[in-house]
């Protein structure tokens, strides 16, 4: 019984095994209407359809080519005189556009590939439909695709799928030759080297050297312009609009010419394509960049710190929004046109692999070392929205007496009151606490603390303070009521006195407070030279 039962799984076992392998579709017939297939047409193995495709193309033999194709979308009659012509267009069109790997291309009737990684979606089973490339056509995306079929009474066989059959004559309309071309003598249509024809060889540079003289006359009429203009914004804009235009006419002239005066073949439209997209995405880019810091410019004078002044708070929070704008812009733009860079490199899908499917180990190297980048960047989003600092407010930071410049991507751009720039990481500036003097109310105390001896009389100081600081200008004082003097502290060396000096600007408190405070200074070693005590008798190692 036992052996029954395993002998029944076994044999079903086979019979599924035997079904997978013999994948193919059913036909009841395979061009009736070509007659008989020349013995030396070998049709058996994807490889051996596609090299038998090339090879009759190469000798003129478009009838028997035509037996390569699956023709069963076409009345039977039509066939022997409509098949050899959508042979010699669809040979004309792979040998022009499709880069053919042939390590990739699987010799075997049943395409089962040995060699592919476990974790593919066919590993280790037999197919019956295989993708060569995808082109584009009319704003869609189309497959060259080869089919195993099989009539009843004959081998199976690999043949040019009925789809791409249907999509031959659009095909050849947009890849094959152009009417210049058909124009060249027979010459300069003649294979050189690489796959590629003379024409090619020599046209290349030649549409080169008219994209680049293009640019230069964008920049001498920009430039022209810019020289002539009456309006200092209008210089500006000229600037900044110049080198982006200067690639984005570079690059129309390059696509304008690689679409309607010639098609190159694949190997060239293969880096050539991705590169064209990638022009005007770098030209989209620099425009928004060049564009938004000239409004930062306009927002924020860094010579004279205009925006730091008293009641530009609306201005500090439009450019500290339209900085996060640019950065947001940028970081679209690059993604965007990552994308649509790498999908016109089609030659990753197009050789039998994905950068997604096949890179992720790669993907999470690259990830964990832009981790640091990454974490700038949204941190630099987050002082955006939540305004702890924008730029032109003045803060405290390390001791750093500063006002900020600018937030990058990664880094936060401060400017000491010595005028030395801070270059600070924006992790370590929102994970750091610091002092916003200019959020919320301008108005601010600044603290003078002085170390005087346990006899020296305080309210000799503090009517010396109200005459002090009834000398500042009182522009930069805040109300009367915060100036108040306390004995803040005391240790064996003597009473710690704190000064509390109420200030209207937060961009002169600094300056107003250093200036009471020598003058107090001043007072207080008068008073001791008259004999009143008033600083502490301390050798400086005690002191320590």
């Amino acid at each position: 019984m036992t052996r029954t039962f395993l002998a029944v799984i076994f044999w079903i076992f086979a019979s599924v095994s035997a079904l997978a392998q013999e994948a193919w579709f059913e036909v009841e017939a395979l061009n009736p209407g070509l007659g008989e297939v020349a013995d030396d047409i070998d049709r058996s193995t994807p490889q051996s359809t596609l090299e038998a495709l090339l090879f009759l193309a190469r000798n003129g033999r478009f009838i028997d080519a035509a037996n390569l194709l699956d023709l069963s979308g076409m009345e039977t009659e039509l066939q022997r005189d409509r098949g050899p012509v959508l042979a010699r267009k669809l040979a004309t069109v792979i040998d022009r556009k499709v880069v053919i790997d042939w390590g990739d291309i699987v010799d075997r009737p049943d395409a089962l590939d040995a060699n592919a990684p476990s974790e593919n979606a066919v590993a280790g089973q037999a197919r019956r439909s295989i993708r060569l490339w995808l082109l584009d056509l009319d704003g869609r995306e189309v497959e060259i695709r080869l089919n195993r079929l099989k009539a009843a009474q004959s081998d199976a066989v690999w043949l040019f799928s009925r789809q791409t059959v249907a999509n031959i004559e659009a095909l050849y309309a947009v890849y094959g030759p152009t009417a210049l071309e058909l124009a060249l003598p027979d010459g300069l249509r003649e294979k050189a080297f690489w796959g590629m024809q003379w024409w090619e060889v020599l046209g290349l540079p030649l549409a080169i050297a008219v994209a680049v003289l293009a640019g230069w006359l964008v920049f001498r009429t920009l430039s022209f312009a810019a020289g002539h203009a009456n309006r200092k914004i209008y210089r500006d804009v000229l600037n900044a609009m110049r080198a982006p235009l200067i690639v984005a006419v570079i690059t129309s002239v390059m696509a304008w010419a690689t679409r309607e005066l010639f098609v190159f073949s694949g190997l060239i439209d293969t880096v050539l394509s991705p590169l064209i997209v990638l022009g005007f995405v770098w030209a989209a880019l620099h425009m928004v960049i060049n564009v938004i810091d000239a409004i930062l410019d306009r927002l924020v004078r860094l010579d004279d710190m205009d925006l730091a002044e008293i009641g530009h708070d609306k201005n500090r929070r439009l450019a500290t929004r339209v900085s996060a704008g640019r950065r947001a812009l940028i970081v679209a733009i690059v993604l965007v046109g990552g994308g649509m860079v790498l999908s016109s490199a089609k030659v990753f899908d197009n050789l039998g692999f994905s950068i997604l499917a096949s890179a992720g180990a790669l993907t999470l190297i690259l990830g964990f070392a832009a981790r640091n980048v990454l974490g700038n960047i949204m941190a630099s989003m987050q002082i955006a929205m939540n305004q702890s600092a924008r730029i032109g407010d003045k803060i405290l930071f390390k001791d750093h007496l500063c006002h900020v410049e600018r937030i990058h991507f990664t880094y936060v751009q401060l400017r000491d009151w010595t005028g030395t720039r801070l270059v600070v990481p924006v992790e370590e500036f929102v994970s750091e606490s610091f002092e916003n003097w200019s959020m919320q109310e301008p108005e601010l105390t600044r603290l003078i603390i002085l170390k005087l001896d346990h006899r020296a009389d305080v309210r000799e100081l503090r009517d010396a303070f109200e005459e002090i600081v009834g000398e500042v200008d009182q522009k930069e004082l805040g109300s009367s009521d915060g100036r108040i003097v306390r004995v803040t502290d005391h240790d064996v060396f003597g009473q710690e006195v704190t000064f509390c000096l109420p200030c209207a600007n937060p961009n002169t408190a600094w300056d107003v407070s250093c200036e009471v405070r020598e003058k107090l200074i001043r007072r207080a070693q008068e008073l001791q030279a008259n004999g009143a005590a008033m600083f502490p008798d301390a050798e400086p190692a005690e002191a320590v």
